[in-house]
């Protein structure tokens, strides 16, 4: 079995949850949540909206406050956010910049409130050369979409 990352960027909790439902249809799994500094972002929702939206206009994306495993020990990493105006959060910009070198294979999984349109494109923009698999929307069938990223 192969050996995988789940790295994880989690504002409510939700992203977590299904996190931790792949957890635990696998064998050979790591956890790594993707954090920032607490005052990066607001606690009212639509203020961190406009946050992000700022960075993402300015390049300007939040370092992250732990630091990141080494990711060369995997053949798959999955990577958990939820959406944010159509966009990944904008921590797993910062995640994927800090793994460019990463040759093994990387797919998404995503939470939503809202609607996902620009999610899937956008992750793969940010990943640059990573080798990236279709991604995952929600928690219902996770079983038969790690059975198609195998």
């Amino acid at each position: 079995m192969a050996n995988i990352l789940i790295a994880t960027y989690s504002r409510s909790g939700k992203t977590k949850g299904v996190a931790q439902m792949i957890n635990n249809l696998l064998d050979n799994v790591d956890m790594y949540q993707i954090e920032v500094a607490p005052d990066t972002f607001d606690r009212d929702m639509y203020k961190t909206d406009e946050i992000a939206t700022t960075q993402i206009k300015n390049n300007e994306y939040p370092e992250l406050i732990n630091e990141v495993p080494n990711v060369d020990q995997y053949d798959l990493i999955l990577v958990g956010s939820p959406v944010w105006r159509g966009a990944p959060a904008t921590p797993v910009h910062t995640f994927l910049e800090k793994i460019q070198s990463y040759s093994g294979k990387v797919a998404s999984f995503y939470t939503d409130a809202g609607t996902a349109n620009g999610y899937e494109e956008t992750f793969k923009q940010w990943a640059g050369k990573l080798n990236v698999l279709p991604a995952h929307e929600g928690s219902n069938d996770l079983a038969a979409w790690i059975k198609e990223l195998n």
